[in-house]
């Protein structure tokens, strides 16, 4: 099976070689044609023009006028073919074949025509000796019809009799056009085939300007595939650490007591300590998932008009035992505001942000929600007065495992993923996120939604 494989796969050069030399073919082939037809009609034109003036001349003669003896007549032509028709159909006179041996002629097209509309043109095809008859008839005054015709090579013929020329022209046009396609070929494939061998130099690659913006486009998913690979390594080793710790804690505390090394005082202690980062470690773990399910996320969320005010009030009934833990006070104020948005999805950013302005806040420190509508958007304003986020760290802190205070997050039981997991939500529903802080008194994060419209 492999042998056949191979021996049908085709290179990509030798495919595209291929498809140029087959179209060229194809259009040579019907060009050739087109060009014939063309050039026959124009020669047929341009025998009617001839047939009709040697016609008008032999008519201006007189020689074939009532006065005249038709049989005194003589008219030696080997090119053409004089024929006078009587107004009942009847031969008269022709300088090619016998009178008494002629039939009437008042069934064929030309004479028809020239009866009825003053002049008739023919051509008829004699199949036995594959050539063509032109016809020119015109209304003499005397009513008889005056005929000229004249044979020629029909446009098989002459088909036929060009053949070799055809070939022959054919023949180089292929051969130039197996050359043009190599050459076209090989600047298309070059390129594309250095961009596969070496991704990381694609700039120094030599190319034509249309190629620049598939060049770009490859640079760019080849750096966001690199981006992206380096986040999830950075991720995984992350997650390694973070689960790491509080399961470090566990298996020390409960070493300790399973030994008999813990007195009775340390007991409870410890499994407070065991409990404490049990649960840090299960925050951690849904956090985790949630957010690796938001990542592989394909179809777009089922989505419904939601009043954020209403979500936002549910947020604080929930989170009203940490607050007083924390010893924060909540204040929530402002209008409803409809969104089109997921449910579950707006109660995880509120939550979220929320949960974060209480661990990061001061003693006797506030939080304030804040949704109103304004200008066609929805705003939710989260405000606290914590420890506030140094300049240099406001546009990191969105990221995976990112704290601004590391020991302070730990302490609280943050998992550095609650801001991620709002980022990520946010950008499925088309939000925007903006931040303000200042360091010692407190951070405002606004998350803007386009309002909801019947």
């Amino acid at each position: 099976m492999m042998k056949r494989q191979k021996k049908n796969d085709v290179p990509l050069k030798g495919k595209i070689n291929i498809r140029f030399v087959f179209v060229t073919v194809i259009a040579i082939l019907i060009t050739t044609i087109l060009t014939t037809i063309v050039f026959y009609q124009l020669f047929k034109n341009e025998i009617m023009r001839d047939l009709k003036a040697y016609t008008n001349v032999l008519k201006s003669t007189g020689i074939f006028s009532e006065e005249s003896e038709i049989s005194d007549v003589h008219l030696d032509n080997d090119d053409l073919r004089i024929t006078l028709i009587s107004a009942d159909g009847d031969v008269l006179y022709d300088n090619v074949v016998p009178v008494s041996v002629m039939t009437n002629h008042w069934n064929r097209p030309e004479i028809e025509d020239a009866f009825t509309k003053g002049e008739g043109y023919a051509v008829r095809l004699s199949e036995t000796i594959n050539r063509s008859t032109f016809y020119y008839a015109v209304l003499m005054e005397d009513g008889c019809v005056l005929r000229v015709s004249k044979e020629s090579d029909s446009i098989w013929s002459v088909l036929l009799s060009g053949v070799p020329y055809l070939l022959g022209i054919m023949f180089l046009l292929t051969l130039l056009a197996v050359m043009l396609s190599h050459y076209l070929t090989k600047s298309i494939v070059k390129p594309i085939e250095q961009m596969a061998s070496d991704m990381d130099h694609l700039d120094d690659i030599p190319s034509y300007k249309e190629m620049r913006p598939f060049i770009d486009t490859i640079r760019k998913q080849h750096e966001d595939i690199l981006q992206n690979a380096q986040v999830r390594q950075e991720f995984t080793a992350n997650v390694s650490h973070e689960l790491k710790t509080p399961l470090t804690s566990i298996s020390g505390y409960s070493e300790l007591i399973e030994n008999g090394m813990a007195a009775d005082g340390d007991i409870r202690r410890f499994a407070s300590e065991i409990h404490r980062n049990s649960n840090r470690l299960l925050t951690l773990i849904n956090d985790i998932i949630r957010l690796s399910e938001l990542d592989v996320m394909e179809d777009a969320p089922a989505m419904e008009k939601v009043d954020l005010y209403e979500i936002a009030q549910t947020a604080v009934d929930m989170l009203a035992v940490n607050a007083e833990k924390h010893e924060v006070t909540i204040n929530l104020k402002g209008t409803s505001g409809y969104v089109m948005a997921n449910r579950v999805m707006m109660e995880e950013i509120v939550y979220n942000l929320t949960d974060n302005a209480i661990r990061y806040n001061n003693r006797n420190g506030r939080v304030y929600l804040t949704v109103c509508e304004k200008e066609g958007k929805v705003l939710l304003a989260v405000r606290d007065t914590g420890i506030g986020i140094p300049e240099e760290h406001r546009e990191q802190i969105f990221q995976r495992f990112y704290r601004v205070d590391k020991s302070r997050s730990k302490s609280t039981g943050g998992t550095g993923l609650g801001l991620a997991i709002v980022k990520h939500i946010a950008a499925q529903h088309g939000a925007e996120i903006s931040i303000e802080s200042e360091v010692g008194k407190g951070t405002e994060i606004t998350v803007t939604f386009e309002a909801y419209k019947d």
